[in-house]
């Protein structure tokens, strides 16, 4: 028999999850998912597009729990799918309430799923969009350190929602960079793998008042149940992770990342 996984910890202060993909999950049905996260305090979740195939799809999910909230934005993977009728769809949907930033945006130049001059126009694209309609942004950016800081440094300036630099893996020059222009960083499971110290370096860096909470699930499940499909309901393992590696109280560590998600995203 192997060795029985520690239960999942349940806090009186609430958790904010910054970063999930609710149309992924199969483990268990959305609704069972919503309720045991809600039991393990997790009170607000925002659930993140990737493709034009999905903003509607994903908007509507939104609109159907009180708790969860949602972005339109696509990701670098589908950057060749981006066109003008998907400018059209975002821009209507930034609309709705339940809609709180752009995202997922960004670049990807590790898998290289679409073109490296496509993803950069599409960023840029989105980037406008949302300065246009006063949106923070999520960003997702792998082994492009160099673009993203250049662009970065590009937009920040005339941004007044900046946003989050999502699922940290970077380098600490991007995210020194990201901080002092405003954004925040977000931080997952990975922070809890043991390959993970170049992310649990950055963390320690980072101050505690842009850290944001996030799973990204159904991927990168924390220890200790990474081999299980991740969801909102893991976040009290890497809130406490948290506050070991800056090696703050625990409450502390809920009460500011809660403040700096609601203040990030304007709720």
């Amino acid at each position: 028999m192997g060795k029985k996984r520690r239960e999942i910890p349940i806090f009186e202060l609430p958790i904010f999850e910054t970063h999930c993909h609710l149309d992924y999950l199969k483990d268990m049905e959305l609704d069972e998912i919503l309720e045991k996260s809600l039991a393990h305090n997790v009170d607000k979740i925002i659930t993140i597009t990737v493709a034009p195939e999905n903003l509607n799809s994903v908007l509507a999910l939104a609109s159907q729990y009180e708790s969860v909230y949602c972005t339109q934005g696509v990701h670098p993977h589908e950057a060749l799918k981006f066109d003008d009728s998907t400018v059209d769809l975002i821009k209507e949907n930034l609309s709705n309430p339940k809609v709180v930033a752009v995202g997922e945006i960004g670049l990807d130049f590790y898998y290289n799923k679409s073109p490296k001059e496509k993803q950069i126009e599409v960023f840029k694209r989105q980037l406008e969009i949302a300065i246009e309609f006063d949106k923070p942004v999520v960003i997702h950016t792998r082994d492009a350190d160099p673009e993203t800081i250049e662009i970065l440094n590009e937009f920040a300036p005339r941004m007044k929602s900046k946003g989050v630099i999502h699922s940290f893996t970077s380098s600490l020059e991007l995210a020194k960079v990201a901080i002092d222009l405003g954004f925040h960083i977000g931080f997952n499971g990975i922070s809890t793998f043991k390959t993970a110290e170049n992310v649990r370096e950055v963390l320690r860096m980072c101050p505690i008042d842009r850290v944001l909470l996030e799973t990204d699930a159904p991927f990168l499940t924390p220890d200790p149940y990474r081999g299980k499909e991740n969801a909102p309901y893991y976040l009290p393992f890497i809130a406490e992770h948290v506050a070991k590696v800056k090696e703050i109280e625990l409450n502390s560590v809920l009460k500011t990342c809660y403040e700096n998600s609601l203040k990030c995203f304007k709720l």
